[in-house]
Parts: C-alpha cells; sequence; structure tokens
C-alpha cells in the first residue's frame, strides 16, 4: 500500500504553488492506469494518448519516454499503485503558447476483479471533445451523482437520438451470443477497450436504446477489470452477461502488460 499518495510535477515534488494552479486551471487532459509488479496493460497506448491529446489541446505533444521515466521515478519503489498521469496549463493568465506540465500521481491500487452487478440507466449527455480524457469532468460525476440518487449504479450516456456512447468513466460492450458489439458513437477509446477488441469477436455498430432487448448481456470495461458484470440497462435485463464476462476477462489475461 502507499503510504501516502504522492505528486510530481515535471519530474519535480509538486509545490503548492504548483498545486494550486492545477486546482485553478480547469484546462488539460490525463490518462489513468493500474501499475502492478512494476508493469502496465497498454503503456504505449496511455503514452500515445498523453502525445495525441497535448497535440491538439496545447499545439505540441508531450515527449512519450520523457513521461515515461517521471512515472517510474514517481513510483519509487512500489510496485503496485494506480497512476494518474495529467497535462494542463492553459490559464487565461498564462500565454498560449506555454509549454503545458506534467502531473504524476501516485495512489493506492484499485481492487481487481469485479463488484456486484450493476444496474444502469440511460441519460442523455455528449461530452466536449469525447474522443479526449479531459479533465472537464463535471457532467460525468453529475450525471453519476443522479443516477446513484435514484438507485442506480451508473449512468449510460446517449445523445439526443438515443445512440449509445459511454459510461461516465467506462466503456460499454453487449453480446449477441455470438459477438462482442461495441457501441459506435463519438467516445473515449479507452484503454482496455482498445486491448480487448481484437482478442475477442469484436462488432463495432451504433447501437439504439431501443435495440438493448436484443443483446443477451452487457459488460463494462475499465482501466481495474475488464468484464464488469452490467445485470440491467433501464428495463431491460440481462441474462446471458455471465458469458460474455467470462470471455471478456479470458481475453484479458492473453494481454501482456509493459514494464515501466
Amino acid at each position: 500500500m502507499i503510504a501516502m499518495p504522492r505528486a510530481e510535477i515535471n519530474g519535480a515534488p509538486a509545490t503548492t504553488a504548483d498545486l494550486h494552479r492545477l486546482a485553478t486551471v480547469n484546462y488539460g487532459h490525463f490518462t489513468s492506469m493500474q501499475v502492478r509488479g512494476g508493469r502496465v496493460a497498454g503503456l504505449d497506448i496511455h503514452l500515445r494518448r498523453l502525445e495525441d491529446s497535448s497535440r491538439e489541446l496545447f499545439a505540441e505533444p508531450v515527449d512519450g519516454p520523457t513521461v515515461r521515466g517521471w512515472i517510474r521515478a514517481a513510483l519509487g519503489d512500489d510496485r503496485d499503485a494506480t497512476v494518474r498521469v495529467t497535462v494542463f496549463g492553459g490559464g487565461r493568465n498564462q500565454h498560449v503558447d506555454a509549454a503545458p506540465s506534467v502531473l504524476v500521481s501516485v495512489a493506492d491500487p484499485i481492487p481487481d476483479g469485479p463488484q456486484p452487478a450493476w444496474r444502469l440507466r440511460t441519460t442523455t449527455y455528449v461530452r466536449d471533445l469525447p474522443h479526449i480524457k479531459h479533465v472537464a469532468t463535471m457532467g460525468l460525476i453529475r450525471h453519476w451523482r443522479l443516477a446513484q440518487a435514484d438507485g442506480f449504479d451508473d449512468a449510460l450516456l446517449t445523445d439526443e437520438t438515443g445512440r449509445i456512447s459511454e459510461g461516465t468513466a467506462w466503456n460499454l460492450a453487449l453480446w449477441d451470443g455470438e459477438h462482442v458489439v461495441w457501441p459506435d458513437a463519438p467516445q473515449l477509446a479507452g484503454i482496455t477497450m482498445q486491448l480487448l477488441k481484437p482478442r475477442v469477436p469484436s462488432v463495432t455498430r451504433p447501437v439504439q436504446v431501443r435495440d438493448l432487448a436484443e443483446f443477451r448481456g452487457a459488460v463494462i470495461t475499465y482501466s481495474s477489470w475488464a468484464g464488469q458484470p452490467v445485470a440491467s440497462i433501464d428495463d431491460v435485463e440481462f441474462t446471458g452477461t455471465g458469458e460474455l464476462a467470462t470471455l471478456m476477462v479470458a481475453a484479458w489475461e492473453t494481454v501482456l502488460w509493459d514494464e515501466i
């Protein structure tokens, strides 16, 4: 276990001034990863996400090998942890050409394994720049809170036409008995989803809320688990979720993790 959460910015311990700037400038992007035995699943994809998003938001990429070294240094002797890398900057008191800063934070690992099957409800919400894992998360947290208050575990997002996209911090996979169906809509391509797609019989296509009754099962994929079971979405209950969860976890076990 991590004795105390740690934070470093650009490879040095974060100062109060650094953290104040981070807390008061809501412009940036991040990636979160689970470290096990000093290794990360899809580390190269995490680094590419940071490079690409920095190029789009700050007009220049961060340097992947440098960030990798900062992660390694921030971990120190810890072999199991949750690591979040945040690239931030761009405040109104900062020139638009100023280089962004990179925060590496280290905290306790999130327990591996599934939780009891979730009950989801659909809600209409589309993130700004949905292909980027950016720090503007108020809408996501708001819809999660509303779902929780009404007795659900989380919210599944749709556009105004009812086309399903993503969850508040995860991707959805559906099971038709033969194929894993990934909803095709503007969304964040989660690292776990990217690693699983070529390892299972995948189909990517638009899915409307009205189509949910056609599916046998559903699971959620996120950084700490590849097949979180879903019991129901709105009033649609799934009887084949266990089949899909077993398939996804078996595929996840074939992923080779990268040394940091």
